[in-house]
């Protein structure tokens, strides 16, 4: 086996080495640059499978044609290297793999049907690898008993309906099907290589599992898993344990985690559809439990502040959100390996793509609908490029550390929050968000936020060194909680961020600790005012602030300059009463005129006009540019908008959770921690 090694760089210089399972010759790669790193790493060696040596043919009289296999009580033993071919039908009978530790066997499916009721019914005891061909334009059925003897009870192997001590790939374009009924499908305790074919697995608990690593080059794999679909958990070799898919369409539906690696999840290409425990409609977060918010409270609001109740006291939280009931399945499947996963989450884990340290996604088109997150990484995660379709009950997208997207096609149509991570850098790619609570989040430390269904309550958020960096790419969020919100700082250089929400005054579409520098690209920020925060007056680009009386939804706010060029028509798709503006187009010394209502025509996407024509709105005021920040406040509409002001946070006394300004100097990320910590 060859050796193989994995460069990894992240945009803050980084470096993460993964090397591959095999084992005879070395090969370093390097970085594809430092602002964007792409998978390298050599796949497992590919497979071909010559005629056969000879033929074993099942039945109530099994027989074999050739050397290097035995018959013993519908047993039959493979003891050396070659190429065997079975075919036939066996009600309680096995094929036993025990060759030379540096024999190869190849094992033709050639119409076989399997069935054990006290074992695997593929067995590869010893070898140094096994290659399982499924001949062209065969069905072959492997299928176990819902309990097994084994020969040393200390080892607990096989566990698996086609299971390998060693290395294992399967080849072939005939037809696979697997029955699991006592606990994995096809399970190696090395390398795993799908090289192709059509596989079907149904399996009592992880559906594909290789100890060491799984490598998918192609091949079209359909999973249904009570435990995780394909797993691979070496836990004591940080070198290992790692999932490289290249292609091919896999399809999976999991109790528990869909793709799971115990190091990296690499994904070069591929059409995967995933889903988790039953889907997102099934999360606790979407059911509001197992904490249920305040009687009446709109979704993503934080409760209000008694009367009576001094500035920066802790407002009464209700019992049940303090100490809520779990009704997470803590138990797993009886049958679970010897070589369990202890990193992953104490309750069941049912998300879709994970790994214990790093993701990186090149490509690929991805369909997945997760009750837990749908990416998730407990370290880093960078996406350079792929269409995702993601539905989640927790999170769309999460890493502990850094999530760097460098393209792709991403829409999360639902989600509690979007996109999460202490930093975050949005280089490329075209995102959109749908969120219950906050659309991009950047905090700090683990997730646990699946402890409570209460928004803001997530103990992820407790960091003051979190970052969020926009570089490029279009950004669109449609948020309950707050739109943007980091627990540390925001920089915006380039690219089109568009936020539509919230729409009560518990949270805002903009919300940052420290400082939010906008030199670069355009920002459209609406929704309620009650926690508007403007970006920092320290910023190199002009903002305007505007305070709105209350405007429905797809209501067209229009921004002209007094020389008659539309600077911004824009339709958001909430109610709102705050739009936050700031584009290369504002410039110093110039005038400009804001109108609400009207008609817009013209090209629009996601309600941002391009070139479009505006007409018969009403006339909100004007001012003339002469600094940073330059409000417009239309008449009777409510100031209570924060101005942003450099290092605190970007608003003079903070945020409080009523509808009016508070004077606790707390900011509303220290607010809801407060909240947290009771």
């Amino acid at each position: 086996m060859n050796k193989k090694l994995v460069a990894m760089l992240s945009a803050l210089s980084l470096c993460v080495t993964v090397t591959a399972c095999s084992k005879s010759e070395e090969n370093t790669k390097s970085q594809s640059s430092t602002n964007k790193t792409s998978i390298n790493i050599e796949s497992l060696d590919n497979e071909s499978v010559s005629d056969p040596d000879t033929y074993i043919k099942l039945g109530a009289e099994t027989t074999v044609e050739g050397q290097g296999a035995e018959v013993s009580n519908n047993k039959v033993t493979i003891t050396k290297a070659g190429t065997y071919s079975v075919s036939g039908k066996i009600e309680d009978g096995q094929i036993l793999v025990d060759a030379g530790a540096e024999d190869k066997v190849y094992i033709i499916l050639n119409g076989a049907d399997i069935k054990c009721s006290n074992s695997a019914p593929i067995y590869v005891k010893n070898a140094k690898k096994a290659i399982i061909s499924l001949a062209d334009g065969t069905e072959n059925n492997i299928t176990d008993g819902e309990t097994y003897v084994f020969e040393d009870e200390s080892s607990n192997d096989p566990n698996a309906a086609i299971f390998s001590k060693d290395d294992m790939t399967i080849i072939g374009t005939g037809k696979l099907t697997v029955n699991a009924n006592y606990n994995n499908g096809i399970a190696s305790n090395d390398d795993l290589k799908i090289q192709s074919g059509n596989i079907v697995v149904n399996a009592k608990n992880n559906g594909i599992k290789g100890k060491d690593c799984i490598n998918v080059t192609d091949g079209n794999i359909t999973i249904n898993s009570k435990g995780d679909g394909m797993k691979a958990d070496n836990t004591t070799d940080e070198t290992k344990g790692y999932i490289y898919i290249e292609g091919g369409k896999i399809n999976i539906t999991s109790s528990q985690d869909g793709i799971q690696a115990e190091t990296e999840l690499l994904i070069a290409d591929g059409d995967i559809t995933i889903k988790t425990g039953g889907g997102s409609e099934n999360s606790t977060k979407s059911n509001q439990a197992p904490g249920k918010m305040p009687e009446g409270m709109p979704k993503g609001e934080r409760p209000t502040i008694p009367d009576g109740q001094t500035q920066g006291e802790r407002p009464e939280i209700p019992q049940d959100i303090r100490h809520p009931s779990s009704n997470q399945d803590t138990n797993k499947n009886s049958n679970t390996d010897v070589s369990t996963n202890t990193s992953t989450d104490e309750n069941t884990s049912m998300k879709a793509l994970k790994a214990t340290t790093n993701i990186i996604i090149d490509g690929g088109t991805f369909n997945i609908d997760s009750e837990d997150d749908s990416i998730h990484s407990n370290a880093n995660a960078i996406i350079n490029g792929g269409t995702f379709e993601i539905a989640s009950g927790d999170d769309g997208i999460h890493s502990d550390t850094k999530l760097d997207i460098n393209g792709g096609i991403i829409n999360i149509s639902k989600s509690y929050e979007g996109i999460e991570s202490t930093t975050i850098n949005i280089n490329d790619g075209n995102i959109h968000v749908v969120a219950s609570d906050d659309g991009i989040n950047a905090a700090g430390g683990n997730d646990v936020s699946t402890e409570t269904g209460m928004p803001g309550n997530d103990k992820f958020s407790s960091s003051g060194d979190a970052l969020i960096n926009i570089n490029g790419g279009y950004v669109y969020v449609d948020a309950s909680g707050d739109g943007i919100d980091a627990n540390g700082s925001i920089n915006m250089v380039g690219g089109t961020v568009l936020v539509n929400g919230p729409t009560n005054n518990g949270n805002g579409s903009l919300d940052y600790d420290e400082t939010f520098d906008i030199s670069g690209g355009t920002l459209v920020a609406a929704g309620s005012a009650g926690m508007a925060q403007m970006p920092s007056d320290s910023s190199s680009q002009k903002i305007l602030n505007l305070s709105l009386t209350s405007q429905e939804s797809n209501t067209v706010v229009n921004i002209k300059s007094s020389d008659g060029k539309n600077i911004l028509t824009y339709s958001p798709s909430k109610n709102y009463s705050s739009v936050i503006v700031s584009t290369p187009d504002i410039k110093d010394n110039t005038k400009y005129t804001v109108s609400v209502g009207g008609t817009a025509k013209g090209e629009a996407k996601d309600g941002l006009y391009y070139d479009g024509n505006y007409s018969g709105g009403t006339e909100v005021g004007s001012e003339t540019i002469s600094s940073t920040i330059t409000n417009i406040t239309q008449e009777g509409a409510s100031t209570n908008s924060m101005g942003g002001h450099g290092g605190q946070g970007g608003r003079p006394g903070g945020k409080g959770h009523k509808m009016q300004p508070n004077t606790s100097g707390q900011t509303n990320n220290q607010i809801n921690s407060q909240i947290t910590e009771q």
